[in-house]
């Protein structure tokens, strides 16, 4: 595994075809694992990009804070088979003067964007940004962040860019949390509290199934949790999905069900 912190270096190391892109915030875990793989399957050369992006970061956030770990990164990252990775400077990507930003206009401000405005500004910019230096024909991303992926694929729609968004079934430790860099912020006593979310979007599901509001079940079944929001959303490809934030602690948590259609 080759790996590299210029824009320059990465174009100069690329193949002429075949690329498949996993954009990461680095902090790895099994979920980045199941993008690697997926990019391994389909593609002859596999990319891994490692930057905590703080242009999707507000103010109050946890940017100083996110979990950072380079080593335990590049060596869990050469085992997964990567070919490339890309780690780049806060100064590579958003070099001095930088002023051009990627607003998903309609998608960009609602749920998660409710909660964090400007975050899918930061979001889509940096995603076009590493489009355009990797050019990958594949890029990988987790239904865990549907409204991440909704706005991604929303942008390369409407900007005709050559890319193809491959979607990678949420991973989930035994437990049924979904996996998450941020599940290193809890306590042994949140993280059993964090289970709430998981379950009550399963009850969801299955009200959902038995011809019930799938919302009025997993609120239900939210147990003490601070509920940002659990709506029902149609996403970009037409699935019904059942979403919900919640606040444990200081630790907010995302996660979702598919209730009709398939993964795309």
């Amino acid at each position: 595994m080759r790996i590299v912190r210029t824009v320059a270096e990465a174009r100069d190391a690329l193949p002429g075809a075949g690329v498949g892109l996993a954009p990461t915030m680095g902090a790895l875990h099994s979920g980045h694992v199941a993008l690697f793989e997926a990019a391994r399957a389909e593609c002859e050369f596999v990319v891994a990009s490692i930057f905590v992006n703080p242009t999707q970061f507000a103010p109050d956030e946890d940017y100083q804070r996110y979990p950072r770990d380079e080593d335990a990164d590049t060596a869990l990252a050469d085992r997964s088979g990567i070919d490339l990775l890309f780690v780049p400077s806060v100064e590579q990507m958003y070099p001095e003067g930088f002023q051009t930003w990627v607003d998903v206009e309609k998608l960009s401000p609602i749920l998660e964007g409710k909660f964090r405005p400007g975050h899918f500004r930061g979001v889509a910019t940096v995603c076009l940004k590493l489009f355009n230096i990797i050019r990958p024909a594949r890029a990988y991303f987790g239904q865990k962040d549907a409204h991440q992926l909704a706005v991604v694929k929303r942008l390369v729609l409407d900007l005709d860019v050559p890319v193809e968004i491959r979607t990678v079934p949420t991973a989930r430790d035994p437990d049924g949390l979904a996996v998450s860099s941020r599940n290193a912020y809890l306590s042994t006593e949140e993280r059993t509290q964090a289970l709430s979310l998981p379950r009550a979007l399963t009850a969801g599901l299955r009200a959902y199934r038995e011809g019930k509001s799938p919302v009025e079940a997993a609120r239900a079944s939210m147990d003490g949790l601070e509920i940002d929001y659990i709506v029902e959303t149609v996403d970009i490809d037409n699935q019904l999905l059942l979403e919900g934030a919640v606040r444990v602690g200081r630790t907010r948590l995302i996660d979702n069900v598919i209730l009709e259609g398939d993964l795309e």
